[in-house]
């Protein structure tokens, strides 16, 4: 996954990854928030069937990693678990994300800046080797995977369309 998973969030990966990957889901993205002295772990996972999420995918999800942290206890003190599908605008947190959704616009912004720039809005246009390439105003910026601090699709119609008709996503 991309971006810098702090200690905490890897291990949580490792613990619930295989699990998930076993139930028919796949894991998309672990984030430990902490808000106002709250903390929240948030899962995202799709299945690996591309069908769409439902109420109760996320349900046996919760469980299963309910009991997994349980077991595992890789969070110090209290947390609220939150479980959820990447959604239609879904953030691109693995390699092949850049590809399967390569000719959709999306919002990437890197750790440093790259050719004077930190934000980078475009066309993806899939990966070369190990960098996402992206199309901003007609040119070409290759972007090393490490170098990519977030990156998600931008809202389009022709997202929601692809979305419909069942070209992509799910």
């Amino acid at each position: 996954m991309l971006g810098q998973a702090s200690p905490v969030e890897a291990k949580v990966v490792e613990v619930i990854a295989p699990s998930l990957e076993a139930m028919g889901y796949a894991l998309v993205r672990v984030r430990l928030l902490e808000k106002e002295k709250r903390r929240t772990l948030q899962i995202m996972a799709e299945r690996i069937d591309r069908e769409g999420m439902k109420v109760e995918d996320c349900e046996a999800i919760s469980h299963q990693v309910s009991a997994l942290l349980d077991v595992h206890d890789p969070i110090n003190g209290a947390y609220h678990l939150e479980v959820s599908s990447p959604g239609i605008d879904r953030p691109l947190v693995r390699k092949e994300d850049f590809e399967q959704y390569a000719g959709f616009e999306a919002k990437l912004e890197t750790s440093y800046p790259l050719d004077g720039r930190k934000r980078f809005r475009g066309e993806l246009a899939g990966i070369d080797g190990e960098a996402a390439v992206i199309r901003v105003d007609g040119q070409a910026y290759n972007l090393p995977l490490e170098s990519i601090a977030q990156a998600k699709l931008v809202l389009t119609d022709a997202l929601i369309k692809a979305y419909q008709d069942g070209s992509v996503g799910h």
